[in-house]
């Protein structure tokens, strides 16, 4: 008898760690790699946040805090979703955990069953599918295409969704497509889930701060607020305050559920780190001067990469509203081959080959569920960035048929 569980079974590892571990791994063995896997901002934590860190320690908060959250940042939620969302969540109605992910662990341990639907589009983050599975549910996926700009449409929302469904995982703007979707699109797909009052949404913010050009973020329950008893709003520090190792996470929504996920995260975490939880009440309360900066950086970002793949040989890369990741289609470069004469017979391949060539390092599109494609992060130097796509350009012409 195995000691694995069953359900592992089912999931497998996360792609784009595997990625950034193999760059690593080549870069120890002196390989020269650009790695464009990781999902994480090369900014520094902003001072006052860091600051903020080191004063809490001094004075002495270093002990268990409550599961949901220490109150001074339960409160900071509320008032930051009440800022910049026009959300009400009343601080009972506010939780926090290790990360964003766990969050969404939280919510899918709390209230799925064996058979319960979730809908998740594609390309979808990679951890999405691997979660249900892991507490019971199915993953049910509905399909964009790059003619669509990776968005979901009404049509596609409204056939998908059947008695089954419990939730909709919605991610604006998205990893790994960098798409937004408008007032107008969020509309019109409220409208569909309006008609169908047992759908939940999760829906996850992560890169609220991180849209471009005139783009106006929003997010579903601001967009209908008849949809405000069903709706679990996820977001974090992790993006835009370049936290991603402090680990928090939080959320709003019904007080019924934030206590089932309570619950729940009492039994295998407990609350969250007390030093990081100083640090993201300074984060959400503290000066926000940094982001436009750092916002106007990303965005010129976007565009060099934008503009440089899509001078690679059968590379098309669409331009996304937000985030930092580009998802651009190799589908013009399968069944062509390398100079080795391997034959490129997957995006799996596309990124195999393209590593062991010119040492650049990205995501396959099929670990998003939807190829063939490959995924790019942007959160690195214009310096490395521009290396990395001349260095893309190189290997694609030097594919043959």
């Amino acid at each position: 008898m195995g000691i694995k569980a069953d359900s592992l079974l089912r999931v497998k590892p996360s792609a784009t760690i595997a990625v950034s571990q193999k760059a690593r791994e080549l870069k120890a063995e002196g390989r020269d790699v650009i790695g464009l896997g990781a999902g994480e901002p090369d900014f520094d934590t902003p001072d006052n946040i860091k600051q903020a860190a080191i004063d809490a320690i001094q004075r002495g908060e270093t002990k268990y805090t409550p599961v949901p959250g220490i109150p001074e940042l339960r409160h900071a939620i509320s008032e930051k979703f009440k800022r910049e969302n026009n959300l009400e969540y009343e601080v009972d109605q506010v939780m926090v955990s290790t990360g964003g992910k766990q969050v969404l662990y939280n919510a899918f341990a709390a209230t799925l069953n064996p058979g319960d639907e979730v809908l998740i589009p594609t390309p979808y983050w990679v951890s999405y599918p691997d979660m249900v599975l892991l507490n019971d549910g199915e993953p049910k996926f509905i399909d964009t295409t790059i003619e669509e700009n990776f968005k979901l449409t009404p049509e596609k929302l409204e056939a998908a969704i059947t008695p089954k469904t419990k939730w909709l995982i919605f991610n604006s703007p998205s990893n790994p497509s960098g798409a937004a979707y408008s007032k107008d699109e969020l509309k019109a797909l409220t409208d569909v889930l309006l008609r169908h009052e047992h759908v939940w949404v999760l829906t996850d913010d992560m890169y609220e701060h991180l849209c471009y050009g005139d783009f106006e973020f929003v997010t579903p329950a601001q967009i209908e607020p008849k949809l405000y008893e069903r709706t679990l709003t996820m977001n974090g520090v992790s993006k835009a305050y370049a936290m991603t190792g402090w680990r928090i996470g939080y959320c709003g929504g019904p007080v019924e559920l934030i206590k089932a996920m309570s619950l729940v995260q009492g039994q295998c975490t407990s609350g969250a780190c007390s030093v990081a939880q100083w640090a993201a009440v300074e984060a959400l309360n503290g000066t926000q001067d940094f982001i436009p900066e750092r916002r106007e950086a990303f965005e010129s970002r976007r565009d060099l990469v934008v503009s440089m793949l899509n001078q690679a040989d059968g590379i098309e890369c669409p331009k996304p509203e937000g985030a930092f990741y580009v998802y651009p289609s190799c589908a013009a470069l399968i069944g062509k081959k390398t100079e080795s004469g391997k034959t490129i017979e997957t995006d799996e391949d596309f990124v195999t080959e393209l590593l062991e060539a010119e040492g650049v390092a990205v995501v396959h599109g099929s670990a998003f569920g939807l190829g063939p494609n490959f995924r790019i992060s942007y959160a690195t130097s214009t310096e490395a960035l521009t290396e990395a796509c001349e260095r893309i350009q190189r290997f694609c012409a030097s594919l043959r048929s």
